[in-house]
């Protein structure tokens, strides 16, 4: 199979490498796994796990303004600023806590080994879409392979067991099968995909950024205080963006989805503008299930409905701005591409097989 990257040891620090782990077990701990478990239980007895964050208890979003950018800003950032906070911890300890090949021995290669790493290392994240993306720039930045990137950025939010368990007992468990199986043929087929499209001259300038990375780190100070130093410089760089844009589609929501009832029919057209506004638009872990659930109950058909429960986690402008560097624009627009049509077939899938 063929590799980025060399497989020599170089030395490393048992205290960075315990911090790391210290960190990622501890913080999903905290942050995701304890607070999904008992939230499992509340969508078992209530076939709830809250309002639809897109449009509250109202059966349609609220009108462009400042006023509804500021209240989904706020309401987005309550569910995910922990998470957040997190993702950037760990994508800055991925470059400087690790050994520099331990990234590029697991998910450096072009084969499908990588991305298969990648999508199966992503289940226990569980992260949306924009608190992952600083975990995908710490990856790349290790010379992570472009597919095995995108399969743990996609594979945190759109295989996120959690989300799964709650889609079954919210919406059905028929639901969770087809999110299941589109959502398997998204992250590992994608990831593929995208290794296949790597030239040659991006392995070999992968290959040569790492050796420049692994010796210039070698000569480097003390990796706690450049761990610090990398927090600090990756908050300041994605985070105002990451904020103007949560902004900006809070305010646009009622652009994005005109219309929220039975006019939304399982027309192919309908199909196609949920997949690519749900494909833009920003929300928490486990948003779109309420999402979906108030959208049926307003009466929009199955397909759109489905194209939405595809489409809303994967990916979305904010971490689309926040990987922009670490992906390229040629990857970035191949993503979109996979997860627009993930989407169409899932609406499609969702009318055949009559949900």
């Amino acid at each position: 199979m063929e590799s980025f990257f060399p497989t020599q040891r170089r030395p490393n620090s048992a205290l960075a490498i315990a911090l790391f782990a210290l960190i990622a077990v501890a913080g999903l701990y905290y942050v995701k796994w304890s607070p999904y478990y008992h939230r499992a239980f509340v969508a078992a007895d209530t076939h709830s796990i809250g309002h639809s964050i897109l449009t509250g208890a109202q059966a349609s979003p609220p009108a462009a303004s400042w006023h509804a950018a500021l209240d989904y800003a706020s309401a987005y950032a309550k569910a995910i600023w922990q998470a957040l906070v997190l993702g950037l911890l760990l994508g800055s300890a991925v470059q400087t806590l690790l050994p520099a090949h331990w990234v590029a021995r697991v998910l450096g290669s072009t084969g499908l080994r990588s991305v298969a790493a990648g999508g199966l290392l992503a289940l226990p994240g569980m992260m949306c879409t924009c608190c992952a993306a600083p975990v995908v720039v710490g990856l790349r930045a290790r010379q992570a392979s472009p597919g095995a990137a995108v399969a743990f950025w996609l594979g945190n939010s759109v295989l996120n067991p959690a989300t799964l368990v709650f889609m079954g007992f919210v919406l059905g468990w028929h639901w969770t099968a087809l999110r299941l199986a589109l959502g398997a043929l998204l992250v590992f087929g994608g990831g593929w995909l995208v290794n296949r499209h790597a030239t040659s001259a991006e392995r070999s300038a992968a290959l040569a950024q790492l050796d420049a990375f692994a010796e210039a780190a070698s000569h480097q100070g003390n990796r706690f205080a450049r761990w610090l130093k990398l927090l600090a410089q990756m908050a300041l760089r994605l985070v105002p963006e990451y904020v103007v844009l949560v902004l900006l589609l809070g305010a646009a929501r009622a652009w994005l989805f005109p219309h929220v009832g039975p006019e939304v029919d399982d027309a192919l057209g309908w199909i196609v503008a949920f997949a690519i506004a749900g494909t833009l638009f920003v929300i928490p872990t486990a948003g779109e299930v309420p999402i979906v659930q108030a959208m049926l109950s307003f009466g929009v058909a199955a397909g759109p409905a489905a194209a939405l429960l595809m489409t809303l986690p994967p990916i979305s402008v904010p971490s689309l701005a926040m990987t922009a560097r670490a992906l390229g624009v040629r990857v970035q627009a191949l993503l979109v591409l996979m997860v627009v049509a993930t989407g169409v077939v899932g609406g499609l899938a969702a009318v055949a097989l009559h949900f």
